[in-house]
Order: structure tokens, then sequence, then C-alpha cells
């Protein structure tokens, strides 16, 4: 895969072409398309993740205890996706009932270190192969559009996509958030855009710029 990307990088002028070149595979699509991007951005983006190294280590720990917990409440009645973003952990997906949904947002918010839940969980039958997959394509190129977009810096913006709906995480301020969320509804197949940011202002975004968070 990487020396295919090394011949393949010179005749893609853009990010997104980058990312296109890897095709519309199911089987092992989004491993594909990430790592594609990995390689065309490499080195070029000029923001870091803006969490601290804290939280960042703990949104993993959120994420693992949470893949753990979840199943356990919904069993084979429902199809949970979680994303855990600075200690905000977004919900998405599918659930029998109300009440299963309520059971997994008070089960994840037990979770330590997690300071709020956003629950999109949907009532309604769990959604099939295509459709996931389909989903993970989606992210891919709301991603690539996001490297390809001057003046915002996509690895400061986490993506998820269920159901054709994309969901926008990340500390950003007010104007990157509305670049981004145009950015993300000019994309085909995007039927809707939410956006669950962490506005921060420009005195904040300059402080961490300088001092590395």
């Amino acid at each position: 895969m990487i020396d295919w990307a090394r011949r393949t990088w010179p005749r893609a002028s853009r990010p997104l072409a980058t990312v296109l070149l890897c095709g519309v595979v199911a089987t092992g699509l989004q491993g594909c398309i990430e790592m594609a991007i990995g390689t065309a951005v490499m080195g070029t983006l000029a923001a870091t993740d803006r969490r601290t190294l804290g939280a960042q280590t703990e949104d993993k720990a959120i994420a693992v205890k949470a893949e753990t917990r979840i199943p356990q409440v919904v069993g084979d009645a429902g199809h949970v996706n979680t994303a855990s973003f600075n200690r905000r952990v977004l919900l998405t997906g599918e659930v029998r009932d109300a009440k299963m949904k309520a059971d997994v947002e008070r089960e994840v918010a037990g979770i330590e270190a997690v300071k709020s839940v956003i629950n999109e969980l949907q009532v309604t039958g769990l959604s099939d192969y295509t459709s996931r997959a389909n989903d993970a394509l989606l992210t891919s190129k709301v991603k690539a559009s996001f490297v390809d977009t001057k003046d915002l810096y996509a690895n400061s913006i986490k993506v998820v996509t269920e159901r054709n709906a994309v969901y926008l995480m990340g500390r950003v301020t007010n104007r990157e958030a509305n670049m981004a969320t145009e950015v993300a509804r000019g994309v085909s197949g995007v039927q809707k855009v939410v956006k669950v940011f962490e506005i921060i202002d420009d005195e904040e975004l300059r402080q961490l710029s300088t001092s590395g968070k």
C-alpha cells in the first residue's frame, strides 16, 4: 500500500485526489483512505490536536470503556457508535426503544472523566452493511475536503457520519465552525450536518498556537 501511494503521489496535485485514488472498496475502505490522507498531509498541516495530552489519553480510555460497556446494555438490539473529544461523548446509531437510548446515555455518562454526553441515537431499525460502508466513505470525503480547504485545519476536527448525517466535533472558533459546516454540506451525499463543536475564541486559539497547549 505504501509503495503504491509513493508511486501515485506525483500524479496527484491535491490531497483530495490522493484520497480518491484508493477507490470505493467496501472491504478495508476506512483503513485505506485514512492511510492515503495521512500520506498526503504528513508534515503539511499547520495546526496540531488542540486537546491537551491528558485529554487525548482520557478520550482513548473513554472510548475503550464505552465499547466494553455498551454491548452489555444493547446486546443485539442496538448499534451504537461512540466518539469522545475533549471528554465530551457523542452517541450515534440505532436502538430498539427510548428506554434503551436513555440506558446507553446513563451508562456512558457514568464513565470516569466524561464531562457530557450528546445523545444522537435514533429509535429505529439497525442499519445494514451497505449503509455503514457509505457512511465510512462520506466521512473520508468530508475529511479530504477539509484538507483541501485553505485556512481550515483538518486535524482540529473530528468527523462522524451516521445514516448520511455528518457530525462535527472539535475545539474551533466560530469562523472555523461555520467554514467546516459549509464545506461538509457541499460534499455529495451528505444530507445533514450537525455541529457538536466546542467553541473557543480567537485569543484562546492564539494561546494554543503559541504555547503548544
